[in-house]
Order: C-alpha cells, then structure tokens, then sequence
C-alpha cells in the first residue's frame, strides 16, 4: 500500500527537501505540498491525504492551530516539525495535545549524526503513523518491532490500534482488565516507561494520582534534552503529585515524579541508606539507543529496590524497557502494560506481553484507578 503524503511548510527549500525524501520511499507518495496551516485545510479537501508533515511555526495559520482544524473536521496522522528551543518544545507539546502524534526536529542534523539514519528515520516515522491511521475513528472523548521508531498521541482525537505490527498475535488477544484485585504486594516505587504517544498518555496516568501518593515515581520518555524540561514543567502545572526533571543528586521522595532528562542515562543508587538519582552520560558498553533508557533505568531500579517496584510500560515502539523489566520481575516486581488498543504504537508493551513478563494489559485510561487500587 502506497500512502499519500501532505507537506505543510512556509520554506519553499524545506518542502522540497522533505518531499525528495519521502518520494524516495516506496510506500510514500508526496501528493502535495500546503504553504501553511489554511492552505493545507484546502489541500486535504482536494487531496484526501493519508498523512500530513507539519511545521509548528508558519504564517497565516501556525501548525498548533492547523492540527486542532484536523482533529475538529477529519482526523488524519500528523507528524510535526520543530525547532529543539524551550519555545519549540512548549509548542510541539500544544500540537501533540491538539492531536498530532509524533514530532521531529526540523534540522536534519540534530535528528541523527547521519544524514542517511536521519532521512531514514524521517520515512519510517512518516510511514509508521500513516499505518497508524488506518481505522483512524472521529473524535471520543474519554477523559482524553515492524519497522524502527516512535510516534505520538492525542488529546482530543482517541486512535483504535489496527493490528499495526507484524507477528506476536498472542500478545494482543491477552485480555485488557479495567480494574485489579489488590495483591497486597509491598511497594516501595512506581516506575514508567514510554515513547511514541508517551506525553499523551503519562499525562493520563499521572493527572488523577493524589499529592499524597506514598511512593516516589519514576519516569522515563523518549525524548531531546530541551523537551523533557518543558514536559517536566507541564507534568507539575497539570498534576497533583511534583513533577520535575530529575538532577543528579536528588533523594527519591513519595508523591515526587522524577523525569529522567533527554540525552542523558538515570540512574538509581542507594547512598548512605537513602535512595539517590545518578544522571551519568551513556558509555559505548551499555549497548542501548535511546538516551534516556528505559532498560538502563529500570535495570538500576531492581539493584536499588530489589522486587519492590510496580513497572509499568506504555506506548512505544522497539523493545526499550523488556530487559529492565525482566530484572525486575526476576526480583519479584510486577510488571504491567498499556493494552493494544489505547496504544499509538504497541511495541514495547507487546515486548514485554510477548515476553510473558507483564500480568496485566491495560488501557490507559483506567491505568491511574489500577495504580491505586494495587498500591494504597
């Protein structure tokens, strides 16, 4: 299947780019090009394309407002553009919240070293949400290892998940639980993993958790330095537990989230009897591709805490977080992950129900209620 692609850009030299780029995969075909959010309203009228590249900042209608004109009329997959600034974070997290599911920087060289990883990685995106939008259902409001990379979800519009990655049927037909029996496990953190469609949903999960939520709350989303700050920043204003970005040094306390920051590697140590975040640069033997590791992660979590940790992986695409998880469970952790359906990509929580590690699939939007009743 051959998807149609809409190119929405003020630059001239930046919608050809991206057009020679996709073109230049079978399964993508750019059919138009849109100078900016109101041209691109009349180019999907005309059009009627499968997947639409957005810039965020343009003249006439900016991209924020442009994905909030989508979402309202005729839901499509949107991949957004951006610049890696404080401003562009801020904007990129309104455009991910109106909607749009993914993002990636707008210059080449800060998406990978390579320019062949990046055009690759600009087509297996752009390819990866176009699936995505196959069953793509009007908006609901609910309370709002194919091929390689993440994307990410949206506030307004609820995606249905359509059999998207190959193999691993099992996986899906495990029953989704909306609720859980209280195991009456002891607890002593909360730990969660995410990537395509993770801002979306850990903002989900965490919203209805108490300030007096007794355990510290570890998390870890794929993302650049410049957006974890801001996500961070958000997560606090939105929740109320704290939320911040984690600092080398800080002493884990309960109804404290801490995000690990973009670039960089968490790690979790017991010093002097209290347990303290180590933020450490990723060395060439730890073998891992995201920076923040969900593995690298978790895995400190099972020296630090033995097997009591609740992990829980939501959406995202790869593998990221089964090993994590894996130790963990090994020392008597539970392990759950988010169900197909309410994922943008079901590839690291199929990992883990592939892997039988996890014992409960479940939505994202009874998660929160499910992290309370097993941990209170």
């Amino acid at each position: 299947m051959v998807f149609k692609v809409l190119v929405v850009d003020d630059s001239t030299f930046y919608r050809r780019r991206v057009r020679e780029i996709l073109d230049e995969d079978r399964e993508l075909e750019v059919v138009g090009e849109a100078r900016n959010g109101r041209d691109a309203l009349d180019k999907i009228k005309e059009l009627s394309p499968d997947v639409i590249t957005m810039d965020v900042e343009m003249p006439v209608m900016d991209g924020i407002s442009a994905v909030k004109a989508i979402m309202k009329n005729k839901p499509i997959p949107i991949l957004m553009f951006s610049s890696l600034t404080h401003h562009g974070a801020q904007a990129t997290l309104d455009a991910l919240e109106a909607g749009a599911l993914d993002f990636l920087p707008k210059k080449f060289e800060d998406i990978a070293q390579d320019r062949k990883d990046a055009t690759r990685l600009l087509c297996t995106k752009v390819r990866l949400i176009a699936r995505r939008g196959i069953g793509l259902k009007r908006p609901t409001f609910r309370s709002e290892e194919t091929r390689r990379l993440p994307p990410n979800a949206p506030k307004q519009a609820f995606f249905k998940t359509s059999g998207l990655l190959s193999g691993h049927k099992d996986a899906a037909k495990q029953p989704t639980v909306s609720s859980v029996k209280a195991t009456g496990k002891r607890y002593k953190c909360l730990a969660i993993g995410a990537s395509t469609g993770g801002p979306v949903a850990l903002q989900k999960v965490l919203m209805p958790l108490p300030s007096d939520f007794p355990y510290p709350i570890i998390l870890v989303q794929h993302m650049p330095g410049t957006f974890t700050t801001a996500f961070a920043q958000r997560l606090d204003a939105n929740c109320k537990i704290g939320v911040k970005e984690a600092e080398h040094g800080d002493i884990l306390m309960p109804g404290q989230a801490y995000l690990a920051p973009g670039g960089r590697q968490m790690l979790i140590e017991t010093v002097g009897g209290q347990k303290k975040i180590a933020i450490v640069d990723a060395s060439s033997a730890d073998k891992v591709n995201y920076k923040p590791s969900v593995d690298l992660t978790f895995s400190s979590l099972e020296r630090a805490f033995s097997g009591d940790v609740l992990g829980i992986i939501l959406t995202g695409m790869g593998a990221d977080g089964r090993e994590g998880c894996r130790k963990l469970k090994e020392k008597g952790a539970t392990i759950w992950a988010q169900d197909q359906d309410s994922c943008v990509v079901y590839g690291m929580p199929q990992a883990v129900a592939v892997a039988n590690i996890s014992t409960q699939n479940v939505n994202v939007d009874d998660m929160s209620n499910c992290i309370l009743s097993e941990m209170r």
